[in-house]
């Protein structure tokens, strides 16, 4: 009988991790996205339903209180959360992962220091679960605004950091080789300390960066410790974990190095550049920030053969999508050519600009990305940046800037550029952007909703 559950179990577990790659393949693109997120849900509940018939398992009333009260929890923040802070909701839930299989190792530890094997592969999953968690949650205080943004860099930080793991990990090794679980408290006091200190001085643009890789650690240390988990009673879970874990590192790996390539620097350059603690020095921008009126944006826009639109997080702090929509509509059905372009990093999460354009109904044979619409910019009659800032700024071609390098939109090369911003700011990289002096560029100032929807109502009044 047992072995007949037990069997039951593994076609679960392997049922559910072949839905898994499913779910991950169709997150690959936008009109699939939903889907492959409910495949995801879908497979990972029965790997835990499936659980719960393990003859080895106990603790019920722990087990099923744990788990009412993360998923009411998560159930209530999946429902109420912005868009707009998302990232951040990302980023403590990415967190939350971590900090479980770092108390899954120390569980692990805890009652199995006998075996070394295994406990190396708990310290392993502890480390790297630590680091995930304190991170994490820097990463969530800058996002939230509970914290500055801007890196916070404290002297011989190199020095001190590396000094930190080091002491951390030696405490981890010494409660192996001593087999002395007392030691386990003070490897976790400096592992998670090691997560703040690192993320600290990290700004708040990089921080998708940061929660990709923080997801990928969560990912791995999950792995490490199915592992461990593999040679006791509980060894089904422990496969089930290990894929699962690989499957999350891999992805959240993939997407680190494909962000920071969107921003031409490496991830060590993210994590230990302290990118925007300085700003630019040189001779100051020439010219001036010139104002325009919507009536005159909307005929220019009305007469234009082409527009392409260029979302960035102040829309989606406005939630401006359903104007932008409509805006759209408007200037199609006079016969303008209507483009969206979105840069891989527009907003604070990938993805972050397609998903509230496609919550408004704009369809996705609409939105092109940097390498499909740059090409276009030089026969644009009129650019629309609405709340885009460090992705469009030309600065980026100028050496000595911070952004040199950074592939970027190249709005500037439109005949006509119209900016939509709330005031005369930096960007969210704490840098001025050269696109809004241009002589071709036009600033009209407000709230992006409000905004457009001066716009819209201007077309209306030339129909």
């Amino acid at each position: 009988m047992t072995a007949g559950v037990s069997d039951a179990i593994d076609a679960v577990y392997v049922a559910a991790v072949l839905v898994f790659i499913l779910g991950l393949r169709a997150m690959s693109g936008p009109a699939t996205a939903r889907r492959g997120i409910v495949f995801a849900g879908g497979a990972m509940l029965a790997a835990v339903v499936a659980t719960f018939f393990s003859p080895h398992l106990s603790n019920f009333l722990l087990i099923f209180l744990g788990v009412a009260i993360g998923g009411l929890g998560g159930w209530y923040w999946a429902r109420v959360v912005k868009m707009t802070a998302m990232p951040q909701m990302v980023a403590i839930f990415n967190g939350m992962g971590g900090g479980s299989a770092a108390a899954i190792a120390a569980v692990e530890l805890l009652g199995g220091l006998a075996n070394r094997s295994t406990a190396v592969l708990s310290v392993a999953g502890a480390i790297i679960g630590s680091i995930s968690i304190a991170g994490s949650l820097i990463a969530f205080l800058k996002l939230q605004g509970w914290m500055t943004s801007k890196p916070i860099v404290l002297p011989g930080r190199q020095v001190i950091n590396t000094a930190v793991l080091v002491v951390g990990v030696g405490f981890g090794g010494y409660a192996l080789v001593g087999l002395d679980a007392f030691w386990l408290l003070p490897f976790f006091v400096f592992l998670l300390l090691y997560g703040v200190l690192l993320t600290l001085p990290i700004g708040g643009a990089d921080m998708p960066v940061v929660i990709s890789l923080f997801n990928a650690l969560t990912g791995i240390a999950v792995g490490l410790d199915g592992f461990a988990l593999v040679n006791g009673p509980l060894g089904d879970a422990g496969y089930a974990m290990v894929i699962a874990g690989v499957l999350v590192g891999a992805a959240g790996s993939l997407l680190t190095f494909l962000m920071a390539k969107a921003m031409n620097r490496s991830v060590s350059n993210v994590f230990f550049g302290a990118f925007g603690a300085t700003e630019e020095t040189g001779a100051a921008i020439q010219g001036s920030m010139k104002p325009i009126e919507p009536a005159d944006a909307a005929v220019q826009m009305a007469y234009a053969s082409q527009v392409v639109i260029v979302p960035g997080y102040g829309m989606a702090v406005a939630q401006a999508q359903q104007k932008v929509k409509e805006l759209a509509d408007l200037l199609q059905a006079k016969g303008v050519t209507v483009k969206f372009a979105i840069h891989p990093v527009a907003g604070r999460m990938p993805g972050h600009m397609n998903v509230l354009l496609a919550e408004a109904g704009i369809p996705y044979d609409r939105l092109f990305d940097r390498d499909e619409i740059n090409a276009e910019f030089p026969a644009t009659d009129v650019a629309l940046v609405i709340g885009a800032n460090d992705v469009v700024n030309p600065a980026a071609h100028r050496q000595g800037s911070p952004l040199y390098g950074m592939p970027i939109l190249d709005v500037e090369q439109a005949k006509n550029i119209i900016v939509i911003k709330r005031g005369q700011g930096k960007g969210f990289a704490g840098i001025e952007n050269d696109l809004f002096y241009r002589d071709n560029t036009r600033m009209l100032y407000g709230d992006a909703q409000s905004a457009v929807g001066q716009l819209v109502t201007e077309l209306k009044k030339s129909q």
